[in-house]
């Protein structure tokens, strides 16, 4: 079993995060956020009344798996 670890830190509509992979950050609100991942991808994401929720990944590498 492998460990994880997440904290966030909230400054306004800018959010830190860090996590055992290093830190990320993020900035919107509850219904639109771009993020940067701590590997260097870019993630927008909508979320829409009803539950639906859009994300989609821009440039960079997929993760690898180990």
């Amino acid at each position: 079993m492998g460990w994880n670890y997440h904290k966030s830190i909230k400054l306004g509509p800018f959010r830190l995060n860090l996590s055992r992979h290093g830190v990320g950050h993020s900035f919107g609100g509850r219904r639109f956020h771009v993020s940067r991942t701590p590997d260097g991808r870019k993630y927008v994401s909508v979320t829409l009344p009803g539950g639906f929720h859009l994300g989609k990944t821009i440039g960079g590498h997929p993760r690898r798996r180990y």
